[in-house]
């Protein structure tokens, strides 16, 4: 079988984590190449080198026998490589030929663009996709599913296509969409182009895959012709073998523990139709910590979101202590002892321009108001004993938070919403991008606290760590919720398959 593009033991090194370990990986020509993992794999970096996005640390690509290095996105194109990006890099104010033909416009002579051209070479890729959408309607008044047909279309016109990347590209697709894009991909199979298809949705990969290809932590796991595996197979392997995170002190009955939180037929509706959540149902008991796992797109954050008062168009009720809430704001939430560590510290948890001490203060400020003044005594002492609680490692708290390491910031985030004194706090993917080190002392923090009572939400996309953490484990799949285990119940294999279930009710459902 012909390779078209090899990758020979390609690393990729960020300040604090190394994404891809010595991964090698083959592109068959003419074949539907399945690259999986869990979240945090290493398949979207290791497909933003060979589209020209980032470039390796370490390691070699070849086309045949060629040795290649992409500087860049064009001089991928131009060696026939495209990528369809699962977040949309589309312009919503343009319209869809403008989208389509951005950066492959076509001139009459080297000035005027010759938009006719755009236009009709526009209505027969969209009629080939069976989406015949007007050429001149703006990309921002489409629907997500429509917008993704775009986004496929920019690929489908680039001239000699060799390799085309799809970075889940059914997420935002209905099941007659899929179907389509299916027959798509067949025929560019036919004409001998490459995909690399990565999806989280097994029954998928079983139906249009040909090679399948398991990361797990950045490294090479296993891979296999399609034909030779089941489900099972992936999921065994994509889990692999456990690693080992602080345990509670003592076990506790969690029957006798009373609700703080219950949450009834939470649901978000999504732009175009759907939802991003469907009838959610859960509670939380007091000192308990709940995990939440799934794939993306599952609806993790958006739960979160809701809670905090930043998702105003959700129904469903929202209950604290048995009274019903009516959520107004962000720091009514707090007020009334909600605290939220957001899974992006640097853009949605910190203030880059303050110091530390300022941003573990940021959320408490109104503790420390003195009319028109702040009792900075006040404001000192409490982050001094925050720092010294979940031992941060600073030298001086007026320095600037970006001298800190990545797994100090964290704590910072964490600190900051636990000095609001909460009841309830929300923590999404709270050791993302940090060392292990930090994510055992984090995961210290989080027991530390429930141990003293406070209830805790947790969301993780890694296996071994919602395991290790949670007391009970809520599962996503697709906006719907498709299984809750206690801890003595909770398997790998079960949080896996339950985290793909949601994909295939709703294509029963329809």
């Amino acid at each position: 079988m012909d390779i078209c593009l090899h990758a020979e033991k390609v690393s990729k090194i960020y300040p604090g984590t190394k994404a891809l370990d010595e991964v090698s990986f083959d592109v068959y020509t003419g074949k539907v190449n399945v690259l999986i993992g869990e979240n945090g794999a290493g398949k979207s970096t290791l497909m933003k080198i060979i589209a020209g996005i980032e470039q390796q640390s370490e390691g070699q690509l070849f086309m045949g026998t060629k040795k290649v290095q992409f500087q860049n996105v064009t001089e991928a194109k131009q060696n026939g490589i495209g990528i369809i990006h699962q977040e949309l890099s589309l312009f919503p104010n343009l319209n869809v030929y403008q989208n389509i033909f951005m950066a492959r416009e076509k001139t009459h002579g080297s000035i005027r663009l010759d938009n006719e051209k755009h236009i009709e070479l526009t209505k027969k890729i969209m009629e080939k996709l069976e989406h015949p959408i007007d050429p001149h309607v703006l990309v921002g008044d489409l629907r997500v599913g429509q917008q993704q047909m775009i986004e496929i279309a920019r690929n489908l016109i680039q001239d000699d296509l060799k390799i085309l990347i799809m970075d889940e590209p059914t997420s935002s697709l209905s099941a007659q969409e899929v179907q389509v894009l299916f027959k798509i991909i067949k025929e560019l199979k036919a004409e001998g182009i490459s995909i690399v298809y990565i999806s989280h949705r097994l029954e998928e990969i079983m139906k249009i895959g040909d090679y399948v290809t398991i990361l797990r932590d950045g490294k090479f796991v296993a891979s296999s012709p399609v034909k030779n595996i089941d489900i099972q197979w992936i999921v065994k392997e994509m889990v692999g073998k456990g690693k080992v995170y602080p345990k509670r002190k003592e076990e506790i009955d969690w029957s006798r523990r009373e609700k703080v939180l219950e949450v009834k037929n939470l649901t978000v509706p999504k732009k175009g139709g759907g939802y991003l959540l469907d009838h959610v149902n859960f509670d939380l008991k007091k000192g308990e910590i709940l995990g939440i796992y799934g794939l993306m797109g599952a609806g993790r954050t958006e739960i979160f979101e809701c809670i905090m008062g930043l998702r105003p168009e959700h129904t469903g009720d929202i209950f604290l202590n048995g009274e019903l809430l009516r959520i107004k704001s962000v720091s009514g939430q707090i007020d009334r002892g909600f605290a939220m560590v957001p899974e992006d510290r640097q853009r949605e948890g910190l203030v880059q321009t303050m110091d530390i001490g300022k941003n573990i203060s940021l959320s408490s400020l109104q503790k420390y108001a003195r009319s028109i003044f702040l009792n900075e005594k006040k404001e000192e002492r409490s982050v001094d004993a925050e720092i010294k609680d979940i031992h941060i490692k600073v030298a001086d708290k007026r320095l600037p938070i970006l001298s800190l390491s990545g797994g100090n910031q964290q704590k910072v985030v964490i600190g900051k919403g636990i000095l609001t004194q909460p009841t309830i706090l929300l923590l999404d993917e709270p050791s993302r991008g940090i060392d292990i080190g930090a994510k055992t002392e984090v995961f210290e923090i989080i027991n530390q606290y429930a141990d003293e009572g406070l209830s805790i939400v947790v969301i993780s996309s890694e296996l071994q760590e919602i395991m290790a953490i949670a007391d009970r484990i809520m599962v996503l799949s697709n906006g719907i919720k498709t299984r809750e285990m206690m801890k003595n119940d909770i398997t790998e294999d079960k949080l896996v398959l339950a985290s793909y279930q949601g994909h295939v009710i709703k294509k029963n459902v329809s």
